[in-house]
């Protein structure tokens, strides 16, 4: 009988055993390749809709759009169909003015998202680096082909637009994903002032007072726009208070309450940047202002800083030639980071940036602004003890209106705990409110309003 070969099947076996070990490398280095995303939001609103993928790793992609029926694709290389991604679906309101539903599946390499559109559309795709609490973000912004604002301006009011307005006739967006845009994240500030609390305690009044409207203003006949903008929103929550309090809900709920006093007065009416929880960028919310032909700029903000003894109200003007103190070139820079924190697109295409037109010639307008923030500064402290006895000036971009006088409230401190409190009661916003008025009335008792041809729309 011939001897059994006992070393054949170990090396079959040894053979099989590498294969199968160099097979879950391979899956296992896929795996380790395949980006992971962590979140995914939906931001709706009337202006555009914002879809947001977060993962830890830098994203790879393509955008296409397509028509008939009106859809986006979204090509995502290296990233794993996880729970997040499928949760997209779920995601989408039914009252979303532009998007339908989002689908996802496997493709190739990656993932492929297809969103349907209930219209024409202009998306926009762009990556952010981490910054903030976010990691890497994937960024998808979808435009009415037809912009709202600018459509219902240019219906009203029969002279050109500043900028070259999109219409229904323009030609689709191109196919051709635009190469991601990496943005650096705002170093930290490291020139923070220290800010001690005054001696003095707040003092509260039974209820807001309005003052009557200057008979200067009642002569003029139209109505007077004010341009109320409640700061950050969406992406973008803000500072945060040590009970959790977000920055952009205070401000919204402020906005709406100041825009309901206005309503309310004759010849006035006020017009919001934002009345919802969703991101505007700064730039945005200029053109905005001036696409409504708005005679005044109000920006709501909640300060915010490292010791919880600083406290009070302020209010801020541009200055074109550097801050006046140090704590406000400091707000300044924090309060331009919105943008990076909130997401902005640094291409030149991008739809509402392509409309900005600020001419930075504007001593007179910025001398206006000077007026009424110290009008408003004045009607506030009845109410709040003042952070700054004086309107401060820095460059804030979100001001950089070249013929809107524009100012910009700190109502308080948000992460002093008892204004953070303040801050959150109702009886105290209203106050807020009536004092921010009396000073825009205040100042058009010195500074009446020009006789324009200006109707405020909705």
């Amino acid at each position: 009988m011939f001897a059994r070969d006992t070393k054949q099947p170990m090396k079959k076996s040894l053979v099989q055993g590498l294969l199968s070990l160099l097979l879950l490398l391979h899956l296992n280095q896929f795996a380790l390749a395949a980006n992971l995303v962590s979140a995914v939001r939906v931001w709706p609103a009337q202006d555009y809709t914002r879809i947001t993928l977060e993962a830890n790793s830098a994203f790879t992609y393509k955008m296409s759009y397509m028509q008939n029926p009106d859809r986006v694709v979204l090509d995502i290389d290296q990233v794993e169909l996880n729970p997040a991604i499928k949760s997209l679906a779920d995601k989408v309101q039914a009252n979303d003015p532009y998007i339908k539903q989002i689908r996802s599946a496997n493709f190739q390499q990656g993932v492929r998202l297809v969103v349907d559109l209930k219209a024409a559309a202009k998306p926009n795709a762009f990556t952010l680096t981490p910054t903030g609490a976010y990691k890497y973000r994937l960024v998808l912004d979808v435009y009415p082909a037809l912009d709202p604002l600018m459509a219902m301006v240019a219906e009203r009011d029969p002279t050109p637009a500043p900028a070259a307005a999109v219409t229904a006739d323009a030609p689709a967006p191109t196919t051709t994903a635009p190469e991601p845009v990496a943005v650096e994240s705002a170093a930290p500030a490291n020139n923070a002032v220290s800010q001690t609390a005054p001696a003095t305690s707040p003092v509260v009044t039974e209820g807001p007072v309005i003052k009557n409207m200057p008979a200067e203003v009642k002569k003029v006949g139209r109505q007077i726009v004010v341009a109320i903008d409640p700061g950050h929103g969406g992406e973008d929550p803000g500072a945060i208070g040590a009970s959790g309090s977000r920055e952009k809900d205070i401000t919204l709920m402020v906005a709406k309450k100041l825009k309901q006093q206005i309503d309310a007065e004759p010849n006035m009416r006020a017009v919001l940047t934002r009345d919802g929880d969703y991101f505007i960028p700064l730039h945005g919310r200029v053109v905005k202002a001036r696409g409504m032909q708005a005679d005044l700029f109000v920006s709501i903000h909640a300060d915010a800083f490292t010791k919880q003894s600083a406290r009070g109200s302020s209010v801020f003007a541009l200055s074109e030639r550097g801050a006046t103190s140090a704590s406000a070139r400091y707000l300044a820079k924090k309060e331009n980071e919105s943008d990076l924190i909130g997401g902005v697109s640094l291409n030149d295409k991008d739809p509402i940036l392509a409309r900005t037109l600020l001419d930075l010639s504007q001593t007179a307008t910025i001398n206006d602004s000077l007026k009424l923030g110290k009008a408003v500064l004045s009607e506030i402290g009845e109410i709040n003890t003042l952070h700054a006895k004086r309107v401060e000036q820095a460059s804030f971009a979100v001001l950089k209106s070249p013929d809107i006088p524009s100012i910009l409230v700190e109502t308080a401190f948000i992460s002093n705990p008892e204004e953070e409190r303040r801050l959150n009661d109702e009886a105290y916003q209203e106050q807020l409110c009536a004092s921010i008025l009396n000073g825009i009335k205040k100042y058009f008792s010195t500074n009446p309003a020009l006789a324009k041809s200006k109707v405020a729309y909705e």
